[in-house]
């Protein structure tokens, strides 16, 4: 891999040019973060009831107490004998933050159509942590844009990341998030899709620190070299 190569004192220099690029682009990421707090919200009027390992559990019920509550909307199809791997590449992040998330009075969840069961033997094989609730008997993710009909899919035309468009598969990833006011009435107040989600893995930040990056341009898709963390070879 060849590179520029300069003195110590002309990397600084570089280093200080590329350090403006820098707060320029958190200064407008902190404006973007609060322009989608601003964002108007929706009422939540459907009584969806998900299964986890303790049983059942209303949408009220997953805010465990708090009025913020964040959805990974993980692919995992009921007839599928796996989680995506993709998600599961996601999933490695997610260990551990739920209680730094709860000290600023939000909840996080994973929520996906599989069945509970196979849901908590794939987060045990996974070595996970995080709660993970089953959507399979409700309209959850087909109200919130992840899963789609056999039509849908057939036909090659579903509404995802808010646009007509082809699914690649009958599952796709997103996050959502909700608040619950003091009267117990629940509102959606963002959703964000594909690339909407990358900002969640924090795998991928630290690449994009690295000289080769992701290192990702010559693969037949961008994430075609990803595994679950127990199926590379060389681990």
């Amino acid at each position: 891999m060849e590179h520029r190569i300069v003195s110590h004192d002309e990397w600084i220099e570089e280093r200080k040019k590329f350090l403006a690029a820098e707060k320029s682009f958190t200064e407008a990421r902190d404006r973007l973060s609060r322009m989608r707090r601003e964002l108007p919200w929706e009422s939540v009027d459907k009584n969806y009831l998900f299964d986890g390992p303790g049983g059942k559990e209303t949408l009220a019920q997953l805010f465990a107490g708090r009025s913020q509550l964040i959805v990974y909307h993980f692919m995992f199809d009921p007839d599928w004998d796996a989680g995506c791997k993709s998600c599961s590449f996601w999933a490695d992040n997610f260990n551990g933050i739920d209680v730094h998330l709860a000290h600023r009075d939000a909840s996080f969840v994973a929520v996906s159509r599989a069945p509970s069961a196979k849901l908590e033997a794939y987060r045990k094989r996974m070595g996970w942590d995080f709660k993970w609730f089953s959507s399979y008997e409700t309209d959850f993710n087909h109200d919130y844009y992840v899963t789609f009909t056999p039509d849908e899919v057939e036909s090659g035309t579903a509404f995802y990341n808010y646009a007509l468009r082809k699914p690649l598969l009958s599952e796709m990833v997103g996050i959502s998030v909700f608040y619950k006011d003091a009267s117990g009435s629940i509102f959606h107040t963002y959703s964000c899709y594909s690339r909407g989600v990358d900002m969640l893995n924090g795998a991928y930040h630290y690449l994009d620190l690295a000289p080769k990056g992701r290192d990702q341009s010559d693969l037949s898709f961008t994430q075609a070299w990803v595994r679950r963390h127990d199926e590379y070879e060389n681990r």
